[in-house]
């Protein structure tokens, strides 16, 4: 690894664990870095599941204020969570690479769109909550089996692969859950990181990993959780998305060419 790859990396770690503490979508911006400096499409998945976990760790702190009085119910969501990474991992571990491979641009895609229509989700849900508030003040909605299944799910996927799952949080919980939206976004956080250090530590054991990359990164998204934590909601989000959606529109291109 040459010094200006350990920068570009380190950059994109930083910038990935901001994105990921106010936004989600991360991945979509160091996947593609580590694949576009060589690494395959595996070895920049599980390498950038073990780097960013510390980064998920770091938002998660970050929003802690947000979750006061909240927790039980965290807990209760990280179950679903946990199993759900699990899950996922042993998908990727199991599947033929080549399998993995072809998946990944369709993955990758599936994101971008999710990222794209992210504003058109957010404005549905405050819709319908506004629209309901009458009808579940002072409800203690906890989340039933519907939301378990479905935060399961999103674990298979974040444990396969993590781009946009922050996304996928929040559009379930903000249709199921009635809390105010910072709060999810810190439910949000929280969950990615059970997803993602579930899935890291299996792949630092068991999956081609480089030591190297995970490194950068886990300071990096580290570093980026705090700041994304901090001031990433004066951030335009506006700018933020265009720029995940650009940088994943050519993973996808270069994917495909390979």
């Amino acid at each position: 690894m040459t010094w200006w790859h350990a920068v570009i990396i380190f950059v994109a770690g930083v910038w990935a664990g901001s994105i990921n503490a106010v936004v989600g979508s991360g991945t979509l911006v160091t996947f593609p870095v580590l694949v576009a400096l060589g690494y395959s499409p595996l070895t920049a998945t599980t390498s950038n599941a073990v780097g960013l976990a510390p980064g998920t760790i770091s938002g998660a702190y970050g929003y802690r204020h947000e979750l006061t009085g909240y927790w039980p119910q965290v807990i209760r969501f990280a179950v679903a969570s946990f199993f759900g990474a699990i899950g996922g991992t042993v998908l990727l571990l199991t599947l033929p690479k080549d399998a993995f491979e072809t998946i990944v641009p369709v993955l990758v895609g599936l994101a971008v769109v999710l990222v794209i229509v992210q504003p058109r989700i957010s404005k549905w849900v405050q819709k319908r909550r506004e629209a309901n508030v009458d009808a579940v003040a002072g409800a203690a909605h906890r989340g039933g089996p519907l939301l378990m299944g479905l935060l399961f799910l999103i674990g298979i996927y974040g444990g396969y692969f993590t781009a946009a799952q922050g996304v996928m949080m929040m559009a379930v919980m903000g249709m199921l859950l009635t809390e105010p939206m910072q709060r999810l976004n810190g439910v949000k956080n929280s969950l990615s990181a059970v997803i993602n250090v579930v899935a890291g530590l299996i792949y630092a054991i068991v999956a081609p990993v480089s030591w190297p990359v995970i490194g950068l990164l886990a300071v990096g998204s580290t570093i980026g959780g705090q700041l994304g934590a901090k001031i990433g909601r004066r951030l335009s989000p506006t700018v933020l998305r265009g720029v995940i959606v650009v940088i994943g529109i050519a993973a996808v291109v270069q994917l495909l060419l390979k």
